[in-house]
C-alpha cells in the first residue's frame, strides 16, 4: 500500500475523526487548528445529544487514539497561508503563530498566577476573563498553557518568564512558516452562530439578559463562567421566566434562509437543563416549526410533558425593552393572538454557518462548500459544507475520510 499524506484543517470533532480514520488505515494526517487546542465547538458544549453525554465522553476517547497513533500530527494556533499543485502533489504554506510556550510546559499554572493582564475568556465567548497567559480549558488538548499574543505585555513584564521553572516560555518567539506536501486535502473547518446582533428588532446586545444559545450552553456547563448555574447576567440572579425564541435569523431572506437543523434540538435540550436546574422556572419556546430528527424526537416527547415547558407555535418578532424589563412580541399562530410576554431572560436560538465565508472555492449561495464543485483531491467534511450535528458530523467525516486516500 502506498502511503498517503492528509492535510486535515479544522480540529474540530469532524478533522479530529477525519485525522483518526486516515490514521488509522495506514496512512499519514496532519490535522492543523487556528486555536490552541483541537475539539472545536463540542469541547464548548454542556451536553450534545442525542445521549445528553459531558463532552468529555466523545472527546477523551479521540485524544486517546491520537495519542496512540504517530500516523496523526498535530499543528494548533496554525492557519493554511496558500497552497498550489493538484491532487496528489499539494503544495502547502501553514503559518504556525508565535509559540510564546512551548512543549516543555508542564501545565504547572504559575504563568497565569503572576499574569497582571486580563484578556475575554473567548472559550467562554468572552462571558468572563481570564489572564493573558492561559490554559484554554480542563480537557485542553494539547494539555499546555498558551499566551495571547495581542494581550501580552512581552518584555515589558515577564512575570511569566521568572516564574517558569521549565524554561518553557520564549516571549521572543516569531511566527514560523511551514511548507510540506500532501496527497489531498480535507476542510473541517466548522461553522460560526450566526451574528444575533444582525438582528435588530431582537435587541441583543442592548441588555445583558438576552442572550444566544451558544451563550446559554457555556451557563449551563459546569465548566463554564457560573460553574453551571442558569442566572440572569445583569444581576447573576435565578430568572423565574425564560424565553426560547427558534430560528433567530434563520428561515429569513434578510439574515440565514437556511434552517440550520440542530437549533430545535439544542434549545429543547436547553429547555430541559433549565428545568431541571431551575424547579420553580416558567418556560417557553416560540418556534415556526420544531424540526427534530432520529433520537432526537426523544427530546420533543420529554419537554411536552415537562409542566415547566410551553411550546407556542408562533414567530417572535421583537424584544421591546421598558424600564429594563423585557417583553417578547410574538404570534401564536393556532390562536391567531399577538402576545407579549415578560421574561427574566431570553435565548435567541442562532444558525449555524460556516467557518469559511470568505474562502474562494466553490461555495453555495450561503458559503457552504460544494464537494461535487471542488478541485479533485480537495474535500468539505461535516459543517464546512452543509449544518450538522454531532452524530452527522461524524459519520460524514468517515465517509470523507475514505475518499481522501482513494486513487
Amino acid at each position: 500500500m502506498q502511503q498517503k499524506h492528509v492535510l486535515v484543517i479544522g480540529g474540530g470533532i469532524s478533522g479530529m475523526t477525519t485525522a483518526i480514520e486516515i490514521a488509522e488505515v495506514g496512512h499519514e494526517a496532519l490535522l492543523v487548528e487556528s486555536k490552541p487546542y483541537i475539539g472545536g465547538k463540542v469541547v464548548q458544549f454542556s451536553q450534545y445529544f442525542p445521549k445528553l453525554c459531558p463532552p468529555q465522553c466523545g472527546l477523551e476517547i479521540n485524544f486517546n487514539r491520537i495519542r496512540n497513533n504517530s500516523r496523526v500530527k498535530i499543528l494548533t494556533s496554525a492557519r493554511v497561508n496558500s497552497m498550489e499543485g493538484s491532487k496528489g502533489n499539494f503544495k502547502v504554506q501553514i503559518m504556525k503563530k508565535a509559540e510564546l510556550i512551548n512543549s516543555k510546559c508542564t501545565a504547572c499554572g504559575k504563568c497565569a498566577d503572576v499574569c497582571p493582564v486580563e484578556r475575554d475568556n473567548t472559550f467562554n465567548y468572552g462571558l468572563d476573563k481570564n489572564k493573558a497567559a492561559y490554559l484554554p480549558h480542563e480537557m485542553s488538548f494539547p494539555f499546555s498553557y498558551t499566551i495571547d499574543e495581542s494581550a501580552c505585555l512581552r518584555n515589558e513584564c515577564k512575570k511569566c518568564l521568572d516564574v517558569c521553572e521549565y524554561d518553557a516560555i520564549n516571549l521572543d518567539a516569531r511566527e514560523e512558516l511551514i511548507e510540506k506536501t500532501f496527497h489531498s486535502i480535507v476542510y473541517s473547518t466548522g461553522w460560526e452562530p450566526y451574528d444575533a446582533g444582525e438582528i435588530a428588532l431582537l435587541n441583543y446586545g442592548n441588555h445583558p439578559d438576552i442572550i444566544t444559545n451558544v451563550e446559554f450552553e457555556r451557563y449551563a456547563a459546569a465548566n463554564g463562567p457560573t460553574a453551571g448555574h442558569i442566572i440572569k447576567p445583569s444581576d447573576q440572579s435565578a430568572p423565574k421566566t425564560i424565553v426560547f425564541i427558534q430560528c433567530a435569523g434563520s428561515r429569513d431572506e434578510k439574515h440565514l434562509s437556511y434552517c440550520s437543523s440542530v437549533c430545535c434540538s439544542a434549545s429543547l435540550k436547553h429547555a430541559l437543563i433549565a428545568s431541571e436546574k431551575l424547579k420553580q422556572v416558567k418556560i417557553l419556546i416560540f418556534y415556526i416549526d420544531l424540526r427534530v430528527s432520529g433520537r432526537n424526537e426523544d427530546f420533543l416527547k420529554q419537554v411536552e410533558e415537562d409542566e415547566n415547558v410551553e411550546l407556542i407555535k408562533g414567530k417572535a418578532g421583537k424584544i421591546n425593552i421598558n424600564n429594563n424589563k423585557l417583553f417578547v412580541e410574538a404570534e401564536d399562530i393556532l390562536s391567531g393572538i399577538k402576545t407579549k410576554t415578560e421574561s427574566d431572560l431570553v435565548v435567541l436560538a442562532t444558525g449555524i454557518q460556516p467557518s469559511l465565508l470568505n474562502s474562494k472555492l466553490p461555495k453555495d449561495d450561503y458559503g457552504f462548500l460544494l464537494n461535487d464543485k471542488l478541485p479533485e483531491g480537495i474535500f468539505a467534511s461535516a459543517c464546512a459544507s452543509k449544518p450538522l450535528d454531532v452524530s452527522a458530523s461524524l459519520k460524514d467525516a468517515t465517509a470523507i475520510s475514505l475518499k481522501a486516500i482513494q486513487n
